[in-house]
């Protein structure tokens, strides 16, 4: 949270009293102050994405699928680093290898089943810009990474949405205090304290990609992936004196 402070708050506070817990405002005849709770946004193109990419190999044993989960984690990461993509910017997520359950194989034939006893599963993240997601999401995917797709939008500079939402709903609480005022036959006087928090971003769907032979994935194009328009939304807290 934000929390902003007029430098001439224990001059006007009179009777307010604010505390790093809470905001109580006092009632009596010395506190002569209008309290205002105030929401905007501001809407702008994402400039940077964090990208999941992910896969699932099986083996009928544990020792098997193993190596086949090496053989194709460092197939991706090599595709990766191989397509321009700093290696410290790819960071491991989840990797993990078990026994396939049962009602995982029910659909399958006998020979199949013998050949998926055990999986192998391992995810990372790729943070760049925005605009490079669906090629790194390409050569993932073509490298053998089955499990691929969420992207989280967001900015390289954080700060600068959030403080633009944080300025627009402060001049909101601005305009809705000088309306009361003037419905009071009063005078707006000067801002005494202000804090904001910020709202996170919803997540954003997965996208599973189809299994396929190489040969067949390298003549299919990239997806069209365009950098989505991110929300941010500030809700203010806003004091003001009135005269």
């Amino acid at each position: 949270m934000i929390r902003l402070h007029v430098a001439t708050l224990s001059v006007l506070l009179a009777g307010v009293t604010l505390s790093s817990q809470a905001q109580t405002i006092q009632v009596n005849r010395e506190n002569r102050t209008i309290a205002i709770t105030a929401t905007d946004k501001v809407t702008a193109i994402a400039d940077q994405a964090t990208l999941h990419v992910g896969f699932i190999a099986y083996g009928p044993d544990s020792n098997t699928a193993y190596a086949n989960g090496s053989k194709l984690s460092n197939a991706i990461v090599k595709a990766l680093t191989d397509a321009g993509v700093p290696k410290d910017a790819i960071q491991s997520e989840n990797q993990q290898i078990a026994p396939v359950q049962n009602y995982q194989l029910d659909k399958l034939t006998e020979a199949q089943k013998a050949q998926r006893q055990f999986q192998v599963n391992q995810s990372w993240t790729i943070k760049m810009e925005a605009a490079d997601a669906a090629k790194a999401l390409d050569v993932a995917v073509k490298a053998g990474a089955n499990q691929s797709g969420q992207i989280e939008w967001g900015f390289k500079d954080e700060n600068a949405p959030e403080t633009q939402a944080a300025a627009k709903a402060l001049k909101r609480a601005h305009t809705q205090a000088e309306q009361m005022a003037s419905s009071l036959n009063a005078k707006l006087g000067s801002l005494l304290y202000a804090s904001n928090e910020v709202q996170p971003s919803g997540p954003r769907p997965m996208f599973r990609a189809m299994t396929a032979g190489p040969a067949a994935m390298e003549k299919v194009q990239p997806l069209a992936i365009n950098p989505r328009e991110v929300e941010k939304t500030a809700t203010v807290y806003a004091v003001f004196a009135i005269e």
